[in-house]
């Protein structure tokens, strides 16, 4: 779709002050699907040549803001981490085809925060953190799980840039199990839960996307009972947390949620070493 209100598009490797109207243009893949009638200018991030993914020396995985869905599912299919798998079936949860996923970047799915956003299911569940940057070249961290507010909202000041994903090499060395339900055969997700036992002491994450206007991430310091689980589930989301769109009614995402919640409990409790 022509952006027919944007008047110039700018290098984002030339520095300049930030102004109304002004956006981030990374794969554009959202951008370019509807009227953005705000819009007067896109700084481009396309060529700032980020590395994409890389190792840190403490084990962790840097994910670049610009790294594509094509180029994290390679990525990951070399990868031997325990969680590795995680990381195909979250890309698969686009259902897009192969022109979305050559152009479709990590940072840009978290940007939208969208909550069927696969990437936000994907990082919020290996307890991920966003390095931001200001305009001032200020830095700050927060996790995942607090980057995305509400549906369509994050916490990104005006002009703030989402450079990097870290996915720390403990999280990256859990045990996962994974569920996602749609209406539809090739539907959107309508409830998408992650779960992870840590390699170190064994406790026990569920996170919960997609069914929920954010992402909630639940921690138990032992894997819980199935009793335990759903009243932590019951606390934890409110009532008025659960999504409500054409692709699945709250009444039903709820149910679904909790659903694959036991189910992944039970998968990885089976899979515990005695």
């Amino acid at each position: 779709m022509d952006l027919n209100t944007v008047v110039e598009v700018r290098d984002g490797r030339r520095p300049g002050p930030w102004r109304p109207g002004d956006g981030w243009l990374g794969g554009g893949t959202y951008l370019f699907s509807e009227p953005q009638p705000h819009l007067r200018r896109l700084i481009d991030l396309s060529r700032m040549g980020w590395t994409p993914l890389q190792r840190l020396p403490d084990g962790s995985l840097e994910i670049a803001a610009t790294c594509t869905i094509t180029q994290l599912s390679r990525r990951a299919r070399a990868m031997d981490d325990p969680a590795a798998p995680l990381f195909e079936q979250c890309c698969r949860s686009f259902l897009a085809s192969f022109k979305i996923w050559n152009l479709a970047t990590v940072g840009g799915n978290l940007c939208n925060a969208l909550p069927a956003g696969p990437m936000i299911s994907l990082s919020a569940a290996l307890d991920g953190s966003c390095l931001l940057i200001a305009q001032d070249g200020s830095t700050r961290r927060v996790h995942v799980a607090d980057f995305v507010t509400g549906a369509g909202r994050k916490i990104l000041a005006e002009g703030e840039l989402l450079r990097s994903v870290t996915l720390p090499a403990r999280a990256l060395a859990s045990r996962t199990a994974f569920r996602q339900v749609s209406l539809y055969g090739l539907g959107r997700s309508g409830a998408l839960v992650i779960g992870c036992v840590d390699p170190v002491d064994g406790s026990f994450a569920l996170t919960v996307t997609a069914a929920t206007v954010r992402p909630y991430r639940l921690w138990f310091p032992l894997p819980p009972r199935a009793r335990e689980l759903h009243a932590a589930l019951a606390r934890t989301v409110p009532d008025d947390a659960w999504f409500d769109d054409i692709h699945g009614l709250p009444a039903w995402r709820r149910h679904m949620a909790f659903r694959l919640a036991e189910e992944i409990r039970r998968e990885l409790e089976e899979g515990t070493p005695s």
